[in-house]
């Protein structure tokens, strides 16, 4: 039993990962870089930074080397310092639980320390969880949208380590849809929430490590606190780059994330969450397939691909919903035959697929009326209650709204520019 537990973490990492995404629909890709994360610089440097403390990691299942080592296991390894509590996100620490699912406390068998879950009722670490911690350590692979939860466990530790004097480090990893493209409204802070937790557009073209300088920047120091932050960057990544034009392997980030094409979708077609639209959960291909039961799939593609969406066609497909253990609970239209489409990216670079999503979701209006219906999660999603009311009233075209939230996205990439680490 100790042998298997003793890699335990390496083998979710196994488990989880190396689902290299075959971008088979877009155009061919440039020369892969060799690219390090901050966990492989960390490894490098033999992690005498963290010599003799005791140290509290923030992360889940994505957090290994480019070998399949897990943090946990690097840092108990080392030898240097002693790993005295692991905090987890949503999904948990190894990433297994589906989306909203309640995840308990334990102890993690090799190295003793505390587990907790930091997604529930209590997201942020507290002052009995770091009565032992010296240095909070942050590992979570990040996929670029606003709504990915795991930013705003990031934002709520950074605020504890402010609160209680501990030094906060983040090893970055890639942001996964690229650095340098930027789209979606910047959230009305009228409408913050769990899933929207500061003033940035859905797409935002940071790094983990970046933004974290930003919050620390324009969150945390205008509102009195100061946080010792500390970023271990990437060696080799570029702005521009894809995940898949890097040497990294693909560890799918959440149970329903298992590709870089569903990531590079996810910034836009997670707002179908805020519809009466399948947005695919409880198939083999969640946000890249959507549809309803109430939707004739040719007639739906045809009217879609008439459209001509930048980057994007549309196939005509039939899927049935079900619940998968671990991955979708209850997902919408469970064991409801749908009508719907797939997505095929023609062109990722030419993609903007919050705005495809506007447009998508405006026709589907106009096609169905009487089926098409807003959640109120939606204005969480969007981040305002723009586009609810756009759809709900009709007297707003989803181009005005598209329109209206590029000199907010300008003016936020203008100011986030000074925490850039990368070229």
């Amino acid at each position: 039993m100790t042998i298997i537990m003793k890699h335990y973490l390496t083998f979710f990492c196994l488990f989880w990962g190396f689902i290299i995404t075959q971008n088979s629909a877009c155009q061919s890709r440039p020369p892969v870089n060799t690219v390090k994360t901050g966990l492989d610089v960390l490894r490098e440097q033999n992690f005498e930074q963290f010599a003799g403390k005791r140290v509290g990691i923030i992360c889940n299942h994505t957090a290994c080397d480019k070998t399949g080592k897990h943090i946990v296991d690097l840092f108990h390894d080392s030898g240097k310092c002693r790993v005295t509590v692991i905090f987890g996100p949503e999904h948990g620490f190894r990433g297994l639980h589906a989306d909203g699912r309640t995840i308990h406390d334990e102890t993690d068998p090799k190295t003793g320390a505390l587990i907790y879950s930091l997604y529930g009722t209590i997201r942020q670490p507290t002052t009995e969880m770091l009565q032992n911690v010296d240095v909070l350590v942050y590992d979570i692979q990040d996929v670029g949208a606003r709504f990915y939860t795991y930013i705003t466990t990031m934002s709520l530790s950074m605020e504890s380590a402010a609160k209680h004097g501990i030094p906060f480090v983040v090893l970055d990893r890639p942001n996964p849809i690229r650095g340098d493209l930027t789209e979606g409204p910047v959230l009305d802070m009228n409408f913050q929430s769990f899933v929207g937790p500061h003033p940035i557009p859905i797409r935002y073209g940071l790094t983990i490590g970046e933004l974290a300088g930003w919050i620390a920047g324009e969150i945390l120091r205008k509102n009195d606190a100061t946080v010792n932050l500390t970023v271990i960057k990437t060696e080799g990544w570029k702005r521009s780059l894809w995940y898949d034009q890097t040497d990294l392997p693909w560890i799918s980030p959440s149970p329903n994330m298992t590709t870089l094409e569903t990531a590079v979708v996810y910034p836009g077609f997670c707002l179908l969450e805020g519809a009466s639209l399948s947005e695919g959960r409880g198939t083999d291909a969640p946000f890249l397939k959507f549809g309803a039961p109430w939707i004739d799939a040719q007639q739906y593609a045809d009217a879609l691909n008439a459209l001509r969406l930048k980057g994007i066609r549309f196939k005509p497909i039939s899927f049935t919903p079900v619940s998968i253990p671990n991955v979708a609970y209850k997902p919408k239209y469970e064991n409801q035959l749908c009508g719907g489409v797939e997505i095929q990216i023609t062109n990722r670079d030419e993609l903007r697929s919050v705005a495809a999503m506007l447009i998508i979701l405006e026709k589907t209006r106009d096609m169905y009326p009487e089926n098409l219906t807003i959640r109120s999660s939606l204005n969480r999603l969007y981040g305002s209650d723009k586009l609810g009311a756009a759809l709900t009233t009709g007297k707003t075209s989803v181009n005005i709204l598209i329109d209206g939230w590029q000199k907010d996205v300008e003016n936020f990439t203008r100011e986030s520019e000074k925490y850039y680490l990368y070229d």
